[in-house]
């Protein structure tokens, strides 16, 4: 029976995925082998020892040390893509809400309602304060051409926008899923110089970090309209601020307020909406469940944050062993199972930067003191025997 502990509410659309005759499923766990988690911070949190792996019901994954969990071998999970259309929604929202003023004059508007039956003249007198472009025929940069980047680049398109975006890291599939239409540029310069709007989609990390500035807003267009709906940490306020009170940049939209920037002038702070829609909770549950399920029962890799996606179908004892990317650690490992009589009848093996993930399908008998032998060897992490998996 494995003891999984939920540390947000998770849809049961996701939670019935379990087969309650193999799993238990509670927030008050003391010893589980999964946690399931949304928003809830785990970075001062104590892993207990039989700890194998976290899935978070989103993609975003700074409520989570992953460092501290590739150190102790727990493999992390998020689900890409599963709330991509909800963002991509907002996104579109939040294009409409830059360009034509439409929070300030929701806010005009309550300032009239005392005054009765003047209020259409002074809505016919005061609108033209509020007016604001079109979007259709403008372009639209679209930085970082995954998931969400790609649907929102398309939609633009459908909206009649001209497209720019850039992604280092584009695949070729993500590459098939984009309209013709969309223009992909070799940098983030060629997406500056073109934009009118720029729309940021790409992960938050130590090259990440404000990097829009004021170097990188110097390269935009004047009145530049920028929407940021995936981690406010991407955008220097200080330099933010700025650049609206000198009219660099016409409106700046967030889905993440902080307390330098709500109320600002040319701000519209949105709070974290970009994932706030049931589909996209069931989605993100089902996809969660379905990932941890398969690496508990069969320990296979996808949508792993720390470790490389890797599966194998075994047909004997399948022996999974998480371990420093470092030389000689498979031949220290395949010479233990040799040695205690065992063949080895399959073998995958990837790595992501320092960790990799090595699944071995051993004859059946492998016993306890292999597994220990297999843990004795220098870089190894953490060693798991299934049996009767697929």
């Amino acid at each position: 029976m494995y003891s999984i502990k939920t540390l947000n509410p998770i849809a049961a659309i996701g939670t019935d995925g379990f087969d309650r005759t193999k799993y238990s499923i509670t927030d008050n766990a003391v010893n589980p082998d999964a946690v399931l988690v949304r928003s809830a911070s785990m970075h001062n949190q104590d892993f207990n020892p039989e700890l194998i792996a976290i899935a978070r019901a989103g993609a975003g994954v700074n409520n989570i040390p992953v460092d501290k969990c590739s150190e102790e071998g727990i493999c992390v999970f998020n689900t890409p893509g599963a709330n991509a259309n909800a963002v991509k929604e907002l996104v579109l929202a939040g294009l409409l809400l830059s360009s034509r003023r439409i929070p300030d004059s929701l806010e005009w508007v309550k300032t009239i309602k005392e005054e009765g039956d003047s209020i259409p003249a002074l809505v016919e007198k005061g609108k033209g304060q509020f007016t604001g472009p079109e979007i259709t025929g403008k372009t639209l940069g679209v930085i970082g051409l995954g998931a969400i980047g790609a649907i929102v680049a398309n939609a633009a398109i459908a909206l009649g926008m001209n497209v720019v975006g850039t992604d280092p890291f584009l695949s070729v599939n993500a590459a098939l899923r984009l309209s013709p239409k969309v223009q992909v540029v070799p940098s983030n310069d060629d997406v500056f110089a073109a934009a009118d709007y720029i729309s940021v989609h790409v992960p938050f990390n130590a090259d990440t970090e404000g990097f829009i500035n004021a170097d990188t807003v110097a390269k935009m267009k004047d009145g530049v309209r920028i929407l940021n709906f995936a981690r406010g940490e991407l955008v220097n306020d200080g330099d933010m601020l700025n650049a609206l009170e000198n009219g660099k940049v016409a409106c700046y939209v967030t889905d993440f307020p902080n307390a330098n920037i709500v109320g600002k002038n040319g701000v519209v702070a949105i709070p974290h909406l970009g994932a706030s829609t049931p589909e996209s909770e069931d989605n993100c549950a089902v996809m969660a469940v379905a990932q941890l399920i398969d690496y508990l029962e069969n320990g296979n890799i996808m949508n792993s944050v720390n470790l490389p996606n890797a599966s194998m179908v075994a047909h004997g004892t399948k022996v999974c062993i998480i371990h420093k990317n470092v030389p000689k650690i498979i031949a220290s490992v395949t010479t233990v199972i040799a040695d205690a009589g065992h063949n080895i009848e399959n073998m995958v093996n990837a790595s992501r930067k320092n960790y990799a993930y090595t699944m071995l399908d051993v004859t059946d008998g492998v016993n306890g003191s292999l597994v220990e032998a297999i843990k004795a060897v220098n870089g190894v992490i953490r060693v798991r025997v299934i049996r009767n998996c697929q």
